[in-house]
């Protein structure tokens, strides 16, 4: 009598052989792609863009739109987060969205930030938006 429960034979007959089987590449989910671009899709379904920000400028404006971050200027000293909050109203204002819409996600203490967009808006429409205002200064 064999010990630990299954028999040879039976151990066998359940467990596939490697490389016989279907392949298991449909058992893994499928990752979404990076964004291509500054603004994506978080795993909530939320708008995100990435911020390099360049506090203490002489007025806000967006600098320049990267495939890594959106370049913004903010005319506000990096101090105890005014910064971080005029970035907000001003990306909310050129954006054409409310201020509550617009929140820090991550970088509070950091010049390469997160931010996401609350309202229901496609990245497409944030990033014309952030490409027109480019143009404009």
């Amino acid at each position: 009598m064999l010990r630990g429960g299954w028999g040879a034979r039976a151990g066998s007959a359940a467990m596939p052989k490697k490389g016989k089987g279907p392949a298991r590449e449909s058992q893994k989910p499928q990752k979404p792609l990076p964004p291509a671009g500054p603004v994506g899709v978080d795993k909530s379904g939320a708008v995100t863009i990435a911020v390099h920000a360049k506090p203490g400028a002489k007025q806000n404006a967006v600098t320049d739109v990267s495939v890594e971050a959106v370049g913004v200027a903010i005319a506000a000293p990096p101090s105890e987060g005014e910064a971080n909050a005029e970035l907000c109203r001003y990306l909310a204002k050129i954006l054409e969205l409310r201020k509550s819409d617009v929140v820090l996600d991550r970088g509070g203490k950091s010049r390469e930030k997160v931010i996401k967009i609350l309202s229901s808006t496609t990245p497409d429409e944030i990033l014309a938006k952030l490409k027109k205002q480019t143009e404009t200064t």
